[in-house]
């Protein structure tokens, strides 16, 4: 980073934040906005007017000259449209304008974005609404206003909409259970997400020269290298100096955007890196994380670097997550997950944490399902990542206390412990009261959980919505059980649901090693559910259950649950269904070309060696042309198959059905063809193939 960066001139420096507002706006105008932002209030014209006015000139003043409502489709990428601040006046000039009206409220072509079924392709209109609460931002000369999205009959087209929903939903719920527990300072709740973030570099020179990455994000064909991460020398290992450059530069333009990065390091793979930032309320860290990952990509582009978000770019190394850092807390500071020093913190924690413990077990499969991804198939169930099956790590001192609820026992341990470090000169540092548990898909971790299924380039929007929807009916079916108990009898009251709520929900509780098979069969006889792919999860969604949950809390209307499910089962077949075409053509275009030219050029060889040695029997190369002939044959009945069935999906009408078919027949094709070539591959030098290697790629950073 250049020697002259002062961090606090520029962190939020192209944020048009609350300091900037309560700056530029009248002190009434201040507060109406900050009312609205808080409690969802009406915004009025004048006030939206006055707003707009100073956001122009703040803009134009950091160099803007454009504005666009920047949202969140389906399509779990973020979309834009720019208009430009002028506006024609009759002499030939312009006026730089920019109204109330174009702030609130935007209307894109709605058309083409995914809905479900919810709107036919001739129905253009949609609309987009400033959404007050996420600050408006500058980035490449145009001011960024974050909205939500809806048709023109109002359905949610969006993940924004759902997300703040949600996480009303479980403010309303969170402050009617404190009231009960007598903490009635508090008039709202949110809940803070922090989202860690893996990815890999990888030269753009070479990334260019792969098709199936340009295509689709992962490779799917290579020969593994040589050496991969077995000798775990890349973990938290010096950063290379572009590698670092890259990251003080991707830390720079984050901070601008106000951003809270803190973390970056390698991760456990080569050329794989992680980059973390600071809690945040759940809406603005969703809009943070997303315009995060384009951030990585431009300032990559810009080093001359490819940055992958694809959960499994690489077959055979670790793929890349997002750890969903979640967290409860209040409008007087307090976080609701912290366990607390005296007996009525202890009875507040106990009673979240274990409306989140029956909100996990209640809903796993919904939960599922909000990670699931054609990509994040790929890695969720390896030794890398957590199991399909959701299970929750809480550690071994919160497991005695949960148990001592269970017996109706005293709970007499607890507290940290001083550990020695061997040396004298080494300072004397607290043991934290529990482990951490990589295995785990939902682990507590001293004041809040850390959800790790969630791929690397999911928008976290989904798992949050879940989540908070979760909580929200957990604590919702917590307060009608204590809504009428006297005051005096609460205690006991508390206690006994405490006990009640353990004994159903506690099969969803394991802090072992959830990468054994030992695991696997425990957790079928707990009757946890074992969803191992999006077409296997998606059923789920769809069921009463599920529908009740989501319409009750205002979340979704059925029409738009059933949207969603028609539109990830449809973003599932294509995924797969471009990956199997790619892959095709990267095999007859790019593959063969060269295993063809490597053969003839060994068959040359061959024949000037017996022309010098007519005695030879070049054993040699007869056995690299034989293997690579036997290959050959492998490859091109592989690839009759897959071509066969890629076909046949496409006639598949039924969305579940061309899912399940692609999931459980064309995956399966594109491996065993991957299998021969990969093997093929490794036969054949590097000079021959038109594209680079996996060692090329893994192992080029500078």
């Amino acid at each position: 980073m250049e020697a002259n960066v002062k961090i606090p001139e520029i962190y939020g420096s192209m944020v048009f934040s609350d300091r900037v507002m309560r700056d530029r706006l009248p002190k009434d105008i201040y507060e109406a906005v900050r009312k609205t932002s808080r409690n969802g209030t009406h915004l009025e014209l004048d006030v939206a007017n006055t707003v707009a006015a100073a956001m122009k000139e703040w803009a134009i003043e950091h160099g803007a000259t454009h504005f666009t409502h920047w949202f969140q489709p389906m399509t779990g990428l973020t979309a834009e449209k720019h208009d430009s601040f002028i506006s024609p006046t009759s002499d030939g000039g312009i006026l730089m304008e920019f109204s109330g009206k174009e702030l609130v409220k935007g209307e894109p072509d709605a058309s083409s974005f995914p809905s479900g079924g919810l709107r036919a392709t001739f129905e253009a209109r949609g609309y987009t609404a400033w959404d007050p609460s996420s600050p408006a931002f500058i980035k490449d000369g145009s001011l960024y206003i974050p909205t939500a999205f809806c048709s023109y009959g109002g359905e949610a087209l969006d993940k924004k909409t759902p997300l703040l929903s949600s996480m009303e939903a479980l403010s309303d719920a969170a402050v009617k259970v404190l009231r009960l527990l007598g903490n009635t300072g508090v008039t709202h709740v949110d809940t803070t997400v922090g989202s860690e973030q893996e990815y890999f570099l990888i030269d753009k020179d070479l990334y260019k020269k792969r098709k199936d990455l340009l295509l689709t994000g992962r490779t799917l064909l290579g020969a593994p290298a040589p050496k991969g991460q077995e000798m775990e020398d890349h973990y938290f290992g010096v950063l290379k100096p572009k590698v670092s450059e890259y990251m003080h530069a991707l830390d720079k333009e984050l901070w601008e955007l106000g951003i809270p990065v803190k973390t970056k390091h390698n991760e456990v793979a080569p050329s794989q890196h992680e980059l973390a930032p600071v809690f945040e309320t759940a809406n603005i860290a969703v809009d943070h994380n997303q315009l995060t990952m384009e951030v990585m990509k431009k300032v990559a582009d810009r080093f001359g670097y490819a940055c992958l978000l694809h959960e499994k770019p690489f077959e055979g190394i670790n793929g890349s997550g997002k750890h969903n850092n979640w967290s409860i807390g209040t409008d007087t500071g307090e976080n609701l997950l912290n366990p607390g020093k005296t007996p009525a913190e202890n009875m507040q924690f106990l009673v979240f944490l274990l409306a989140v413990i029956a909100a996990v077990d209640e809903y796993q499969e919904v939960l599922r399902i909000s990670v699931a991804t054609a990509g994040n198939d790929h890695r969720l169930g390896g030794n890398e990542a957590p199991p399909a099956i959701i299970s929750i790590f809480v550690g071994d001192e919160l497991a005695q206390v949960l148990q001592s609820i269970e017996e109706g026992t005293a709970f007499s341990g607890g507290g940290k412990q001083q550990m020695g470090m061997g040396a004298h000169v080494l300072p004397h540092i607290m043991r934290d009261t529990t482990d951490r548990n990589r295995t785990s898909p939902f682990a507590f971790t001293g004041n809040k959980f850390e959800f790790r299924m969630p791929g690397s380039s999911l928008s976290v929007a989904n798992p949050n919505i879940v989540l908070n929807t979760a909580v929200a009916e957990s604590l919702t079916q917590i307060y009608e059980k204590l809504k009428d108990v006297p005051a005096e009898e609460m205690d006991a009251a508390v206690h006994a649901l405490l006990k009640e709520l353990l004994i159903r929900h506690k099969r969803i509780l394991f802090n072992g090693n959830g990468y054994t098979d030992e695991w696997v069969e425990e957790a079928h006889r707990r009757g946890l559910a074992d969803l191992k792919s999006l077409p296997d999860a998606m059923p789920h969604f769809i069921t009463e259950k599920s529908i009740e949950l989501f319409t009750k809390h205002e979340i979704f209307t059925r029409e738009e649950i059933l949207s969603r499910y028609e539109i990830l089962l449809e973003n599932y077949a294509k995924t797969v269904h471009i990956e199997s075409l790619t892959l095709q053509e990267m095999v007859r275009k790019d593959f063969t070309a060269g295993l063809v030219r490597y053969m003839k050029d060994i068959t040359t060889e061959a024949l000037k060696k017996r022309d010098l040695l007519p005695a030879s029997k070049c054993s040699y190369e007869s056995g690299i042309l034989q293997k690579l002939d036997e290959t050959s044959e492998r490859i091109v009945h592989a690839l009759e198959i897959l071509d066969t069935d890629t076909t046949k999906a496409e006639t598949i009408e039924d969305s579940l059905k061309k899912a399940k078919f692609y999931h459980e027949t064309i995956l399966g094709e594109m491996e065993d063809l991957r299998f021969w070539v990969d093997r093929a591959e490794a036969i054949i030098p590097d000079e021959y193939l038109p594209y680079p290697t996996y060692e090329q790629m893994l192992f080029s950073l500078r």
